[in-house]
């Protein structure tokens, strides 16, 4: 039902959305949502791209429902459902991503709350699409070029654990900067506890921050994951 290739793809059919490119692969959205189906890994985005223009042409709200994919419809609604704690949502596909490994869906950071990924930062997920997008006022064109997003590019760093207690996480964090370059803590407030999120490194581009991602996962960090700050 999706693609990608480092290839050239194949002229779109008449009608359909045109393949884009990003970081050497080509992606070809699909022109019909009805019957799909996906499971795999949900991330999500906040800060660094709130107010800035989605590949819908949409200004990205991390306070609405909405979400990012590599080849649904423009407009489709979906629904999430977290496969560990079973909690569902709706979104809206206004944007196209993530383009990090091993990822199917960005979530909005409204929607990483509600379906409880918000601290983790990734979930297991089952996606079902709820049918086609209806076109009306202000809606996407389903057809033409589609740009990706700015969610290649920004302020990118690699997450390795979360503590509860700050003693524990500045320990960590010690021992991690003897080896690691831009050890830091984020600390975020749920409501109920505060946690203290371990990162490392630094850099403005994806594809980089998707290698040194790889690598800490091959050097023992198998939780390690992407995050845009």
């Amino acid at each position: 039902l999706y693609a990608c290739s480092t290839a050239p793809p194949p002229q779109a059919p008449p009608g359909s959305p045109r393949p884009y490119r990003v970081m050497g692969k080509w992606y070809q959205p699909i022109p019909d949502a009805r019957g799909f189906r996906q499971h795999g890994t949900a991330s999500w985005y906040g800060d660094d791209f709130h107010g800035k223009r989605t590949s819908s042409g949409e200004i990205y709200d991390m306070n609405a429902l909405t979400a990012a994919h590599k080849t649904l419809p423009l407009g489709t609604m979906v629904g999430v459902k977290h496969l560990e704690n079973g909690r569902e949502i709706k979104v809206r596909i206004n944007d196209r991503g993530p383009f990090v490994r091993d990822r199917v869906i960005d979530l909005s950071a409204r929607a990483a709350k509600e379906i409880g990924i918000f601290n983790s930062g990734t979930g297991p997920v089952e996606i079902v699409a709820l049918g086609n997008p209806e076109l009306g006022v202000g809606a996407p064109p389903q057809t033409g070029s589609y740009a990706a997003s700015n969610s290649f590019s920004g302020n990118f760093t690699i997450q390795v654990g979360a503590f509860s207690d700050r003693p524990n996480a500045e320990r960590l964090a010690q021992s991690l900067s003897k080896t690691y370059k831009n050890v830091h803590i984020s600390e975020y407030f749920d409501g109920r506890t505060t946690f203290y999120r371990i990162r490392l490194g630094r850099t403005h581009d994806l594809e980089e921050a998707n290698q040194y991602e790889a690598y800490l996962i091959e050097n023992g960090f198998t939780q390690a994951f992407v995050v845009a700050e």
